[in-house]
C-alpha cells in the first residue's frame, strides 16, 4: 500500500487570541512541542513544560525567537510531583494573567510482556501517563472553577486505550484510564463551564519515537493506517486546537480518534 502525503501545513487564523494555555511535555519534535507551537499560532500565550530541562530550555529559546517572549514561558515540571504541578499551572496565571487552557500531553510508555512486568515497570507507566494526568486535570479545574471564567482541558489518550497491543499492557491499561477519567471530569466541570475532551492518536511519527521503536514495528503499524502512512504530530495539535477553542463549544467528555483505528 503506497501511503497519501501529508496535507500542507494549515495556517493559523487566531483561534485562541488572548488565551493562556499550558501544555506538558512540550519540549521536541512530538505531539506536545507541535501543540506548542500550534496553539502559538493561533494567538495564545503559552507555558511549556517538560520533564527534560535542558531540551526544554532550548525549545522556549526558539519558541521565543519566533513568537515573542512575552507570550512564551517555560518550567520543567514532573507530572509525578503535585508541588512541581501545582507551580506549573499557578505560573500560566502570574505570567500571563489566566488559565484557559491545559494540555496533558505528557506519557511514558514501554514494552513488556505481563507475564515478564514488574511491579516497577507497571508503576511508572501508571504514574506519569495516568496519575500524572489526573494531577495536571485535577490542579487545572480547581483553578478554572475558582476563576469562574470556564476553561479546556485536552488529555493525549491512545488508540491502544481501545486496541490491544502485545507488550503494552501497562500503557494501554493508562490510555484506557485516560479516556475514563476524561469522560468522568467533563461530568463534573460542566456545571462550572469547563469542557473536558481527548484525543486518541494512533502512530504520530518523530525522531525520538523512531529511535526507541523498531523499523518492523513501525511498518506494521503504518500498515494499519487508512492513509497508508503515519501522521505528522500537527496534524494531531490541530485536533487539540479545535477542541481548545469555540470552534467545540458544545462539545465535552469526548475521545476523538485522530485516526481510522477506533472502536
Amino acid at each position: 500500500m503506497t501511503g497519501t502525503p501529508p496535507p500542507p501545513y494549515v495556517p493559523g487564523h487566531q483561534l485562541l487570541a488572548g488565551r493562556g494555555a499550558v501544555v506538558t511535555a512540550a519540549a521536541g519534535a512530538g505531539i506536545g512541542g507541535a501543540t506548542a507551537r500550534r496553539l502559538l499560532e493561533e494567538g495564545a500565550r503559552v507555558v511549556v513544560s517538560d520533564a527534560h530541562a535542558r531540551r526544554l530550555k532550548e525549545s522556549e529559546a526558539e519558541l521565543a525567537a519566533e513568537f515573542g517572549a512575552d507570550r512564551v514561558t517555560a518550567l520543567p515540571c514532573d507530572v509525578t510531583d503535585e508541588a512541581q504541578v501545582a507551580a506549573l499551572l499557578d505560573l500560566a496565571v502570574e505570567s500571563h494573567g489566566r488559565l484557559d487552557i491545559v494540555v496533558n500531553n505528557a506519557g511514558l510508555g514501554g514494552t513488556a510482556d505481563l507475564v515478564d512486568m514488574t511491579d516497577e515497570q507497571w508503576d511508572k507507566v501508571l504514574d506519569v501517563t495516568l496519575n500524572g494526568t489526573f494531577r495536571c486535570t485535577r490542579a487545572a479545574l480547581r483553578r478554572m472553577r475558582a476563576a469562574g471564567a470556564g476553561g479546556v482541558v485536552v488529555n493525549n489518550a491512545s488508540v491502544i486505550g481501545w486496541r490491544a497491543q502485545k507488550g503494552q499492557a501497562h500503557y494501554a491499561a493508562a490510555k484506557a484510564g485516560v479516556m475514563a477519567l476524561t469522560r468522568c471530569a467533563a461530568l463534573e466541570a460542566a456545571a462550572y463551564g469547563v469542557r473536558v475532551n481527548a484525543v486518541s492518536p494512533s502512530l504520530a511519527m518523530h525522531p525520538h519515537l523512531a529511535k526507541v521503536t523498531s523499523a518492523e514495528l513501525l511498518e506494521e503499524l503504518t500498515s494499519r493506517e487508512a492513509f497508508g502512512r503515519h501522521a505528522e504530530p500537527w496534524e494531531i495539535a490541530n485536533v487539540i486546537v479545535f477542541l481548545a477553542s469555540g470552534y467545540s463549544s458544545y462539545l465535552t467528555g469526548e475521545v476523538l480518534s485522530v485516526s481510522s483505528q477506533h472502536p
